[in-house]
């Protein structure tokens, strides 16, 4: 699981020059304010992390899948962009 964690936080870190964890990185993905801030980690952790890396890095960090998918759902809807999560 170490790995998915890692895959995930090189992705939604280095393409904004961000430094979020991945506890903060599980907390924002199961926030509703993330998709209504447009929130770029959460917009990369949905959209350029293959869907069964999501799964292995919520289930390493303890995140509610279903609570994860109604962000992405509404990610989805504000973006625009056809989400894997998204319910």
């Amino acid at each position: 699981m170490a790995n998915a964690v890692t895959q995930v936080l090189t992705t939604v870190n280095a393409p904004y020059g961000a430094a979020v964890s991945a506890h903060q990185l599980a907390a924002m993905i199961v926030d509703s304010d993330s998709a209504i801030s447009f929130n770029a980690p959460v917009f990369a952790f949905f959209s350029e992390v293959p869907l069964q890396v999501q799964k292995q890095f919520m289930w390493a960090m303890n995140v509610d899948e279903q609570l994860a998918s109604q962000v992405a759902e509404q990610v989805s809807q504000l973006s625009g962009y056809a989400l894997p999560l998204a319910a």
